[in-house]
């Protein structure tokens, strides 16, 4: 363990919003630095809750309700935080989705890991 006397707090320049690393001219975060990290993106159809018991039942044929309507928005996903809600949609042979919203900035910031 350290001794106490030798403990100091950290110190680091303060470097202000506009001068952050990273920041542009405007003080807004550049994000050119990040655009070509790869995150995973995934679509929510539904969620649901079910017993080990009827999971261990099920098979071909079985049928689980998920809680949301059909025609519904379906939730869009970045590393498993809500980024947007869309429509599903085909593309050529594909499903692709639409999207028709997306969630407010702190959302959306909190769903890219930004603090």
């Amino acid at each position: 363990m350290a001794d106490p006397e030798n403990v100091k707090p950290a110190e680091f320049p303060d470097i202000g919003a506009a001068g952050a690393a990273g920041a542009n001219k405007g003080g807004a975060p550049n994000l050119d630095l990040v655009k070509d990290i790869q995150v995973k993106l995934s679509v929510e159809l539904g969620r649901s809750e079910m017993l080990i018991q009827d999971i261990l039942e099920l098979g071909p044929g079985k049928v689980i309700e998920l809680d949301r309507l059909a025609g519904e928005p379906l939730d869009v996903l970045i590393n498993g935080k809500l980024l947007a809600r869309g429509e599903v949609v085909m593309v050529d042979d594909k499903f692709g989705i639409r999207i028709t919203a997306i969630v407010d900035g702190r959302a959306r910031e909190a769903a890219l890991g930004a603090r």
